[in-house]
């Protein structure tokens, strides 16, 4: 399930993402290869939101600086995804994919970027509180 990134990302851009605290922080080169809200039960307890917004990259263009624990865990559909984040304050910076090994994925908010581009796609949308709403012209996946 790839969906592309709408809009024009400069080729060189450089965003740099971090906990709380700062202790872990990334810089990311380069547009986001994909981006997505997920509603899955997982996201939401990772979060501690009602989903989670996630962008992916190339893990050859990223630079991460600090301290990390990991959490492995069984994504909904099945695939394994280790979170990553500062044992410090809690926040969680990256992710890796069994699936996806030349991919990290990054929490939009990490990015504290209120000008990151829009998730072209909303998956795991059985899991959607029903009070929540989205763009329709985006992709919707069950």
């Amino acid at each position: 399930m790839s969906m592309p990134v709408t809009g024009r990302q400069p080729a060189g851009l450089e965003r740099s993402a971090a906990c709380s605290c700062g202790q872990l922080q990334l810089v990311v080169r380069g547009a986001p290869v994909r981006i997505s809200v997920c509603h899955c039960l997982a996201c939401q307890r990772r979060t501690g939101s009602v989903f989670g917004v996630q962008a992916r990259f190339p893990a050859d263009g990223i630079t991460i600086k600090g301290q990390s624990k990991a959490y492995r865990r069984s994504a909904d559909s099945g695939n394994q995804i280790t979170g990553h984040f500062c044992p410090e304050c809690g926040s969680t910076v990256y992710l890796t994919l069994d699936i996806e090994p030349d991919l990290i994925g990054v929490p939009v908010g990490a990015f504290a970027d209120p000008d990151f581009p829009a998730p072209p796609a909303s998956i795991y949308e059985q899991h959607r509180h029903h009070w929540i709403s989205l763009p329709e012209d985006i992709e919707h996946w069950q």
